[in-house]
């Protein structure tokens, strides 16, 4: 994790924002990793290693992704503190 010298709190990296949000819409959905994986096009597990932050995913992934959750990709990319 860096740190800002402007801002001493650490920067969560866009991978872990986007896992979170990622799961976050998935569950509100209602839909199983599975599901999601094949709306998306990609393997179940690698939607459970990019909800957790594994993965440095790729951003044509994370529009694949976003669409299949029915967001906009820089939705899912908000810092976690923003609405």
């Amino acid at each position: 994790m860096q740190i800002d010298e402007q801002n001493p709190s650490p920067r969560v990296p866009a991978k872990i924002v986007f896992g979170a949000r990622l799961r976050h819409a998935r569950e509100g959905l209602g839909l199983s990793q599975e599901v999601l994986a094949e709306k998306a096009g990609l393997h179940r597990t690698y939607i459970g290693q990019v909800e957790r932050g594994e993965r440095n995913i790729s951003v044509d992934s994370m529009e694949r992704l976003a669409d299949a959750v029915s967001l906009p990709l820089w939705d899912m990319l908000k810092p976690l503190s923003a609405a």
